[in-house]
């Protein structure tokens, strides 16, 4: 692992002089790639030597705690082995985590879905709250996100909203929001004062790229229709509105967001290709049993993942047994703690699977 962190460090030096070279910073789109790539490995370099610093100085302060004849010397260096040797193997863990094989997706912008399931206008209304969290935590995090498309329903909520967010390591932290998202709490409507549980879906795709996801022309069936709105009623007379059918997979996607056919067409298609991967991506984790049962929990859009009680302004994820006792701050974007541990969870769980497997 030496050898490994070593040679990572010597990257990431070569890499930084690479970054000042007038040459890199006249391709912006070689320069932006070199950028990420030197994030990531800063962030394994940045905690190396940490590590590193701290085995010194333990090993030094061992040391000198042995061989000083100084009482003074001694207890300073004491002092100093009591502060490090509790932080050092939580630092250790740390950088054999960051050392785990990425997935290649995780540097990706993503395509989130939002989709009503039941609980009728409850659940039109939970899903606009939820897309509305997901805009808020983009914004502290310095994302762009945009609503490529929304069917909204006449009471102020969302059918389903499709968006794209883009950002640095976007996927990475998101992925594992994808699921059945249920809120509980008593409807505007209800007179009773009964609580009502509902639920929304949540996908979270990576942005597939032309050069990911191949579409043959013919294989596409392209339909144009007058883009409506909430309950069906005309808002333009122009065939703007795009659906697109992909034959082999019978995959459909509608998209009539903007006044502009080409556009629509062109949004419509960023969404296939993440469909499209994502059905690929599936197949891979169906033929391989193994890594399927890793994956078990880790987001599949069937299984219940979190629950919001409003009576009780909690937010519960179910698959960590982590529970927030502060529902209004997490429907503002604060997700940062479920998002963590959600990843750290996740990690650990494949650090502990490479090592059985080693």
């Amino acid at each position: 692992m030496l050898e490994k962190l070593a040679q990572i460090e010597k990257n990431y030096e070569d890499l930084t002089a690479q970054i000042s070279s007038p040459e890199f910073m006249s391709d912006m789109s070689a320069y932006a790639k070199l950028m990420k790539q030197h994030r990531s490995l800063g962030i394994i370099v940045e905690k190396y030597r940490e590590v590193r610093k701290m085995t010194e100085a333990l090993a030094d302060a061992r040391e000198m705690a042995d061989q000083s004849e100084d009482d003074e010397m001694r207890e300073l260096a004491l002092a100093e082995i009591a502060e490090i040797e509790p932080k050092l193997p939580d630092a250790e863990e740390e950088l054999k985590l960051l050392l785990l094989p990425q997935d290649p997706n995780d540097e990706k912008n993503v395509i989130l879905e939002i989709r009503a399931g039941t609980g009728g206008d409850e659940a039109t209304l939970f899903a606009a709250e939820v897309l509305r969290m997901y805009a808020r935590y983009a914004e502290r995090q310095g994302w762009k996100m945009e609503i490529m498309d929304a069917a909204d329903t006449g009471v102020g909520g969302i059918k389903e909203a499709f968006a794209m967010i883009e950002g640095d390591k976007v996927y990475s932290k998101l992925r594992y929001e994808s699921g059945v998202h249920r809120v509980q709490r008593v409807p505007q409507t209800e007179t009773s004062g009964r609580i009502h549980t509902s639920a929304i879906t949540v996908a979270v795709l990576p942005e597939a790229e032309e050069v990911d996801v191949q579409v043959d022309p013919k294989d596409l069936r392209v339909d144009y229709f007058c883009s409506s709105g909430p309950g069906g009623q005309s808002v333009n007379t122009t065939y703007s509105a795009v659906r697109l059918t992909h034959l082999p997979t019978n995959v459909v996607v509608s998209m009539q967001d903007e006044k502009s056919q080409i556009k629509n067409k062109e949004k419509a298609m960023r969404i296939l290709r993440a469909r499209l991967q994502e059905l690929e991506e599936q197949k891979q984790h169906d033929e391989l049993s193994a890594e399927r049962k890793s994956m078990v929990g880790s987001g599949d859009r069937s299984e219940k993942i979190r629950t919001y009680n409003f009576k009780e302004n909690r937010v519960t994820d179910h698959r960590i047994g982590i529970t927030v006792h502060q529902l209004d701050l997490v429907l503002e974007g604060q997700i940062d703690e479920f998002i963590d541990a959600l990843r750290t969870h996740y990690q650990t769980e494949k650090l502990k699977a490479e090592a059985i497997a080693a």
